[in-house]
C-alpha cells in the first residue's frame, strides 16, 4: 500500500512564502509522476503542478501559480516539494499530494494552507 504524508501547511501572510513536503512510502524514481492540487472552500480540487519520477523531472504548473511556486523532489528521500512565494489569499486551500504508478493514483490527506492577513 502507497502512503503519502503532506506536511508544511499553515497560516501565513499575503506576500509570505511556505514550503510543503509529501513524503511516499515508496522510492519515487520509477512512479510515473507526483503532483500537488489544492481544495479551496466550496470549490473543485485543481491541480497546482506536477514532477515525474524519471530522470530529471519533467515539471508543469497550473498557469495561476507559474513564477510563484516550485516544485522539486529528492529521490533519496523520496520526497517531493512546493515552494509557495509570494502567496495570495486565493491560494487558500487544502493541499494535496497525488502519485500515479502502473496507472494507480494515490493521494495523501492533505495539509491547510491560510494565506489571510
Amino acid at each position: 500500500q502507497v502512503q503519502l504524508v503532506e506536511s508544511g501547511g499553515g497560516l501565513v501572510q499575503p506576500g509570505g512564502s511556505l514550503r510543503l513536503s509529501c513524503a511516499a512510502s515508496i522510492s519515487i524514481f520509477s512512479i510515473n509522476y507526483m503532483g500537488w492540487f489544492r481544495q479551496a472552500p466550496g470549490k473543485e480540487r485543481e491541480l497546482v503542478g506536477t514532477i515525474t519520477g524519471s530522470g530529471s523531472g519533467i515539471i508543469k504548473y497550473a498557469d495561476s501559480v507559474k513564477g510563484r511556486f516550485t516544485m522539486s523532489r529528492e529521490n533519496v528521500k523520496n520526497t517531493v516539494y512546493l515552494q509557495m512565494n509570494s502567496l495570495k489569499p486565493e491560494d487558500t486551500g487544502v493541499y494535496y499530494c497525488q502519485l500515479r504508478r502502473w496507472g494507480a493514483d494515490y493521494w495523501g490527506k492533505g495539509t491547510l494552507v491560510t494565506v489571510s492577513s
